[in-house]
């Protein structure tokens, strides 16, 4: 009867910011256990867990030294978890900045970011002059990988190949994806509608659940799909099929009509009339 009377006058002091304050805390644990889950940071969360098993028992035996070893460790363990998980929390962070409803709240207090009507018009152009390309592409089976960068930007891929910044146009992208021009194995990046750069290296993704029949070009477009907001298009040179990747995932055999209403949806945020006919590739079998 006792336990029930002080659990009955420990809940009577519990006001609503303090639920608030729980619910908030659990929200934030929840969030980082899905962050890590799929990712090898896991495996060392379980060290971690490891390490404090060990700190309990050396406590309870009174081993000084290694409860002393371990005590320090775990002082310091914030800048540890900071620096162990470096990859998870950057990509936690980028993914909060990118959230699209952040962005509308935003624009209410700023007065709106709504792009000019230049822009839209040097976007449409550059994606139905990627569309015509693609499709040139595909029947010739050359290979060609284009960036589309949106809010991240990628300035610092770009600094690893030539910057050009000119207007989109199907005759440009021949030239530059030409297999004997000295750009055509890097990446070009089109920035606000225009082709910002050429001949860039990006980087591969970590997943190691690629499909092994998938080639450098597929790899490297989801890996930069992975670090940023952008949408990246892939003609394969072995099979001349038309790919998007974004945000990790890769969507594939789209056709001239498919790739200019998803291009225009992910980039304009024009809603589709139809859903994209593509085989989306779940969790753990995305093809690179």
């Amino acid at each position: 009867m006792d336990f029930f009377e002080q659990l009955l006058s420990i809940l009577k002091t519990i006001q609503f910011r303090d639920v608030v304050d729980i619910l908030a805390i659990a929200l934030i644990i929840f969030g980082l256990f899905r962050l890590v889950r799929e990712t090898r940071a896991i495996q060392l969360l379980k060290g971690i867990l490891v390490l404090a098993i060990i700190y309990f028992f050396a406590s309870l035996f009174q081993l000084v030294m290694l409860s002393s070893l371990l005590r320090v460790f775990f002082e310091a363990s914030v800048v540890v978890i900071a620096v162990i998980f470096q990859p998870e929390i950057r990509k936690a962070l980028e993914q909060v900045g990118r959230n699209k409803n952040w962005k509308k709240y935003l624009s209410v207090f700023s007065g709106g970011f709504s792009k000019s009507d230049e822009w839209e018009k040097a976007v449409r152009k550059s994606i139905e002059d990627v569309a015509d390309t693609s499709v040139l592409f595909s029947r010739s089976k050359t290979g060609a990988l284009l960036v589309f960068e949106r809010e991240t930007m990628l300035s610092d891929i770009a600094a690893t190949g030539t910057i050009i910044n000119a207007e989109t146009s199907v005759a440009l992208f021949g030239n530059i994806f030409f297999n004997k021009a000295p750009l055509h194995d890097g990446a070009s990046i089109i920035r606000d509608g225009k082709l910002y750069a050429a001949g860039c290296i990006l980087p591969l993704t970590d997943n190691k659940n690629v499909d092994m029949n998938l080639g450098t070009r597929h790899r490297a477009a989801l890996g930069i799909s992975e670090q940023s907001d952008c949408v990246v298009l892939v003609v394969s040179e072995e099979t001349g099929v038309i790919s998007l990747a974004c945000n990790g995932v890769l969507t594939r055999d789209y056709t001239r009509e498919t790739l200019v209403r998803k291009l225009s949806e992910l980039l304009l945020d024009d809603e589709s009339e139809e859903e994209t006919t593509f085989h989306r590739l779940g969790r753990g079998r995305r093809k690179k």
